[in-house]
């Protein structure tokens, strides 16, 4: 066989990720409020497209305990089946077959700035707190005033100062001494304990407003890391005190608050709406996408053939089949991601049957394999889709992902959820009259059919931020001289 250059022809197969499907996977990972601002992107884009808010019931599905997914097999596949090409593939030319689709689809399934006023000084108070303070300067002025006003701009919402005064300085044009006094001005105003560098400096200065800040409290305040470890002989010995004292020491102490500045905060707290919601039905739980935050997209039709009788140049009409297309597929797309939901969601009721019934000491164990084997769908589809979901039930809202988790042996052979054990943890501590080891978590959970190590144990109640047995009594300790 002679060396030489030659021109061979060959066939292979590989998986094209096409922009129309890259987008429509892109869409399985969106929530609600996004796919609705994603809508409204395209509505600028597209004049086919029409938007009417609020008005698609997602698409609901009734789930049995003894029910079997695969009488669910007809139905699209989300993600999975775009890829698997065909006459109804996402990424396929719409062009061709435009007109002949429904354009319904049920998703939801001026002037100057006033000189007289400091714009800038409004924007730097963003948070009550700020406003609050700068209230309280009203009317000073010299340059420890104007140290003040720097200083406020840069507290935290808890009301400490977190950067160094001598950093500060040069930005405000003044000199370190004139900056300490703008301090001190600042934590002279209400609430008590704002402006401070610590924790330390914060109790002092509240300790001060209620005159309390004695040689003894003070010496109490220098040394909050003998407080926090219990060891109260050797404060009653720093401090000069006896056990009454000391108790009514840290009996105030207890009383002021440790981020005086969270009071004032302003901003709301925003409440997520849910993107799934599940409700108990006669014989189960009826699962259907949230449709106050879905929006419910149509084609244009009648707009597309005013249009398209009209003059146009060549360029119009592929512009104006491009639209349509374009369209058709966004309206396929999300009909497409709201049924792949739903599937997921109603297989992750199914799993969880317990959980919805008896609440989470009945979580089974649960993975994302499980339920993409049960539904034919691939793992990552369902990863997707788990991805940034809430599901509202009786119990609250709850994310999708809340459900997967790994899973610790039990007497029942089937394993019970991590979620389950930590529960069951809780309850045991929340509980005990004396101080329970961990050694003896392990022997009461055993009775309850869990079998843990005792550093399985200890890795959870360490996870839900519960203390060691030392500490807990160490705790008990201090509240008991203070109560």
């Amino acid at each position: 066989m002679g060396l030489g250059p030659r021109i061979d022809i060959r066939t292979s197969q590989q998986l094209v990720m096409t922009p129309q499907l890259q987008q429509a996977i892109k869409l399985l990972q969106l929530t609600n409020l996004e796919i609705e601002a994603f809508v409204a992107e395209e509505l600028a884009k597209n004049p086919l497209l029409e938007m009417r808010p609020g008005e698609g019931g997602g698409e609901g599905v009734v789930v049995t305990p003894d029910r079997e997914t695969g009488d669910e097999a007809a139905e699209p596949r989300g993600a999975d089946e775009l890829a698997g090409g065909g006459e109804e593939a996402l990424d396929s030319d719409w062009r061709e077959s435009a007109l002949d689709n429904d354009g319904w689809s049920d998703v939801g399934g001026g002037g100057e700035p006033d000189e007289a006023f400091d714009f800038d000084r409004l924007a730097s108070c963003e948070t009550g707190l700020c406003e609050h303070l700068m209230g309280q300067l009203h009317g000073a002025s010299g340059p420890p005033a104007e140290a003040a006003t720097a200083i406020i701009r840069e507290l935290e919402e808890t009301g400490y100062l977190t950067v160094p005064l001598a950093e500060l300085a040069p930005a405000a044009g003044l000199d370190l001494r004139t900056m300490e006094q703008g301090l001190a001005l600042v934590q002279s105003l209400d609430p008590a304990g704002v402006g401070a560098r610590s924790l330390a400096e914060c109790l002092a200065l509240q300790a001060r407003a209620a005159d309390r800040h004695d040689p003894a409290m003070a010496r109490l305040i220098d040394n909050l890391d003998l407080l926090a470890r219990g060891q109260t002989a050797a404060l009653k010995r720093i401090c000069g005190v006896d056990d009454e004292d000391l108790a009514d020491m840290i009996r105030e102490l207890r009383a002021y608050d440790p981020k005086p500045g969270c009071r004032f905060a302003s901003q709301p707290v925003e409440q997520r709406e849910p993107d799934v919601i599940i409700r108990a039905a006669k014989d189960g739980w009826t699962i259907e996408l949230n449709s106050a935050t879905l929006p419910r997209v149509l084609v244009n039709r009648r707009y597309h053939a005013e249009l398209k009788r009209g003059p146009q140049s060549k360029e119009g009409r592929a512009w104006l089949s491009d639209c349509l297309a374009e369209a058709n597929w966004l309206v396929r797309a999300l009909d497409q991601r709201a049924r792949t939901i739903v599937r997921v969601a109603s297989e992750i009721v199914r799993q969880q049957d317990g959980f919805f019934r008896n609440g989470v000491s009945a979580m089974k164990p649960l993975t994302l394999r499980t339920v993409a084997e049960a539904i034919e769908m691939h793992e990552s589809t369902v990863s997707r889709v788990a991805a940034g979901k809430t599901l509202l039930c009786e119990r609250g809202v709850f994310e999708l992902r809340y459900f997967f988790s790994s899973g610790v042996a039990s007497e029942g052979g089937e394993g019970a959820s991590a979620e389950a054990v930590k529960a069951a943890i809780g309850k045991l501590i929340a509980a005990e009259a004396e101080i329970l080891s961990d050694d003896t978590l392990v022997d009461l959970l055993k009775k309850q059919g869990f079998d843990l190590a005792r550093r399985t144990v200890a890795k959870y109640r360490e996870a839900m931020g519960i203390g060691s047995s030392i500490q807990r009594r160490r705790a008990r300790a201090i509240a008991g001289k203070a109560a």
